[in-house]
């Protein structure tokens, strides 16, 4: 007789505890996130909505609403940036805790906000009255991090890097075999836990990130020689390397307890800016923060052959950098002529420039659902983003 599937998983220690908290929940929430993803696949199909799936760097692309107006959206237009509901604010970390208290025990997650962002989100789509996390809502975020750190393994490896946040890769610790191996089991892991769900939907959404995640590092091995295509290139790489994750969670979560597609679009939308948003702070601190707070060297990214916004927008001032950009920053002074460019430039001006934009447009996105404490969570872990030094 075949062994039952919420006992899968719970031989061995370590990964195996991880797999079984994640992918094992009750039958009875299996059955009740399985039959809202079948819900859902039914909704979608009979609103008969279909969204384009344009380029990411374009907001004004039209969108088409469903027939009906769903409860979670909030009818009256609203001035961006100041839409809060009249409860005093809570700390974002602080109310999804309860939530992710497993998270904690198992993998201390509490500084990951795409933990808090996916999790807030879940609740903030669903009906009850209470709010609750569903099991399968849970799973998702756990996989998400999952995913992400698969993809972490696997960079180390591709990057060769000794270091990340300070610590030893563990390819610097087993070589790159046993690395390579680690990153897969993750995200075998992973899939496993994700066709548990039972939601068709859901896996078709999730599966989509490890494309991109793909996609995106093909990208990044390459660059255009046309200085708008280039920049072109380098955000639709950015959605694909670090915002389709959290854009895809989002929608996720927000599918299985939500039959609209165009709540299932705010959540996508949300996700995509705040995670864009975040990977552009991230390239100032590139060019900004110490060695010891961001946890890698400086000019990690020039000494990749990276051109991050920064410098994209230094080589507007100084077009010495193209020939650099072109040669992968190889030749010999190229990494540090280019910091140099980009400190005398407004390059990490522009870029962080660029970050509120698409903060702004995360917020305007959210703003659109029913005033709430997890809204304005949200709200504010979006400002946070922009606040980070590390």
């Amino acid at each position: 007789m075949a062994v039952p599937w919420s006992r899968c998983w719970r031989s061995g220690a370590g990964a195996a505890v991880l797999l079984d908290w994640c992918c094992g929940f009750s039958r009875r929430a299996f059955t009740h996130a399985a039959s809202a993803g079948r819900r859902t696949e039914s909704s979608t199909a009979e609103t008969q909505v279909l969204f384009r799936q344009d380029p990411v760097y374009n907001f004004n692309r039209p969108m088409t609403i469903a027939r009906h107006r769903n409860r979670c959206l909030y009818t009256t237009p609203r001035v961006c940036c100041s839409i809060r509901s009249d409860a005093k604010l809570k700390d974002p970390f602080s109310l999804a805790q309860k939530d992710l208290q497993n998270f904690y025990t198992i993998l201390c997650l509490l500084k990951s906000k795409r933990c808090v962002i996916i999790t807030l989100m879940g609740r903030e789509n669903t009906s009850d009255v209470l709010r609750v996390l569903l099991p399968a809502q849970r799973s998702i975020a756990m996989i998400s991090e999952m995913i992400h750190t698969a993809s972490l393994v696997h960079d180390d490896v591709i990057d060769d890097s000794d270091t990340r946040r300070g610590k030893n890769t563990i390819n610097k610790v087993w070589g790159e075999r046993k690395a390579i191996l680690a990153g897969d089991f993750i995200l075998s892991a992973a899939s496993m836990a994700l066709a548990r769900i039972g939601s068709n939907t859901v896996v078709s959404v999730l599966s989509q990130v490890i494309e991109d995640l793909v996609r995106g590092e093909f990208m990044q091995l390459g660059s255009k020689e046309n200085e708008n295509e280039r920049f072109k290139h380098y955000l639709e790489k950015t959605f694909k390397k670090t915002a389709s994750l959290i854009a895809n969670s989002c929608k996720a979560v927000s599918i299985l307890v939500n039959s609209d597609p165009e709540v299932h679009e705010i959540a996508y939308q949300y996700g995509r800016n705040v995670g864009i948003a975040f990977q552009l702070v991230d390239d100032i601190l590139d060019f900004t923060s110490s060695a010891n707070l961001l946890g890698k060297p400086s000019a990690a990214d020039l000494k990749l052959g990276l051109a991050t916004g920064p410098v994209l927008f230094a080589c507007q001032q100084f077009p010495e950098l193209h020939a650099m950009i072109m040669r992968c920053f190889s030749s010999d002074g190229d990494v540090d002529q280019a910091w140099q460019y980009v400190l005398k430039s407004d390059g990490v001006e522009q870029t962080n420039y660029l970050a509120q934009h698409y903060c702004q447009e995360a917020i305007r996105q959210i703003s659109r659902l029913q005033p709430s404490t997890e809204r304005d969570a949200l709200i504010q872990l979006t400002e946070l983003v922009l606040r980070r030094d590390k």
